[in-house]
């Protein structure tokens, strides 16, 4: 394959340039029979990376079916989320056990995501910033529970998710952090809090200004621990519901485009009309963009990745380029898949979308193949 006339993301910016396909990596020539791909007056992005959402069009991924896995992965596909690492919800050992056997046995298809991880959301979260995870399924920090899963996942487990001020927290930490990456969330604590748990080797921050304190001049919180410690990445949901504009342009100028994550954490309800679903558990009403649950609780978002980093430039004012940066280069060196994904270099997986001016995906490369 060969694409052509189009501005494609070189890491940082925009440059007119070729990409060339060959053996479903990108590379620094094509074959002379190579199909030809008009890009005119369009961007060329890396595909997007979700490294948290729960599901789409009707189906989520504690199912633990590889039927709902792969209405996951083509939907996502579809977007332009190439590859994808789902979240579970707080759920106990029993329920979450058959999801990580289906994570660790599923084939990607030839028109969907590729599945590259696990978000293991919950259920090491607090009960005081609980957001739409069900309360009764909280279990304490857990190692050997963790281990068990992570084994039957086959190491899939790329985020594990904990609130640093619940007991056996820190201790947890320090346990699986040479082997997981670790993500501060759905917690209460203080700055302080916060800071020793990235001590203890946390690098991540679950949709960062959600469930958890706000930033504060005398109680600055979590968030601006995050901001203290240059190597923790934190995710934001740009959906236009779960954060201000205002907010979202604070904290990519604060953290900068190299640290930014966007996630869709989409649930069923994406791809799918207004109605009543269910998230962890709880029943979910949607209606347009918002999903909440019966107290009016936001819910999840009912959005894609694409459609969050449409609104963030289009509506919030982050260039693209930052954009880009945010939904595929920096979630992929945090997950460790770097090497492969998150970028149009030779040598790395053909993953591509064409998007033309206004931001919409004309074309989806899926490891090499013309998706659509």
């Amino acid at each position: 394959m060969l694409i052509t006339g189009g501005k494609v993301f070189d890491g940082e910016g925009f440059v007119e340039r070729e990409v060339a396909v060959k053996n479903g990596r990108f590379a620094d020539s094509a074959a002379a029979d190579a199909l030809v791909v008009d890009a005119a007056g369009c961007y060329v992005i890396p595909g997007l990376i979700d490294v948290h959402f729960h599901g789409c069009k009707g189906h989520d991924f504690c199912e633990g079916t590889e039927e709902a896995f792969d209405v996951l992965a083509r939907y996502e596909a579809s977007c332009g989320v190439t590859a994808m690492c789902p979240a579970t919800m707080t759920y106990p050992e029993g329920v979450l056990a058959p999801v990580m056997d289906c994570a660790g046995s599923y084939e990607e298809k030839s028109d969907g995501a590729a599945l590259v991880g696990i978000n293991m959301e919950g259920p090491y979260i607090s009960p005081g910033n609980i957001g739409a995870q069900n309360p009764a399924y909280l279990h304490g920090p857990d190692v050997d529970m963790f281990g068990r899963l992570q084994d039957r996942s086959g190491g899939l487990i790329k985020l594990v998710d904990v609130a640093p001020e619940i007991p056996g927290a820190l201790e947890f930490i320090e346990a699986v952090a040479p082997s997981v990456r670790v993500s501060i969330a759905h917690t209460k604590a203080n700055y302080e809090t916060a800071r020793r748990a990235i001590e203890a080797g946390a690098r991540h921050m679950t949709h960062l200004c959600n469930a958890m304190p706000p930033l504060h001049h005398r109680e600055p919180g979590p968030i601006a621990a995050a901001f203290d410690c240059a190597d923790v990445t934190p995710e934001l949901i740009a959906d236009g519901v779960h954060i201000h504009p205002a907010m979202v342009r604070l904290l990519f100028a604060a953290f900068g485009d190299d640290r930014m994550i966007l996630i869709s954490d989409s649930m069923m309800a994406a791809g799918m009309p207004d109605g009543t679903y269910t998230l962890g558990g709880q029943g979910v009403t949607v209606h347009g963009n918002r999903a909440t649950l019966a107290d009016g609780t936001i819910a999840g978002s009912n959005t894609d990745l694409m459609s969050c980093v449409r609104v963030a430039v289009k509506d919030m004012g982050i260039p693209l380029a930052s954009a880009v940066k945010a939904a595929s280069v920096n979630p992929a060196r945090a997950i460790g898949i770097d090497d492969d994904r998150g970028g149009i270099q030779p040598g790395k997986i053909a993953d591509a979308v064409v998007l033309d001016e206004d931001l919409n995906v004309r074309h989806v490369v899926l490891r090499g193949r013309l998706l659509s």
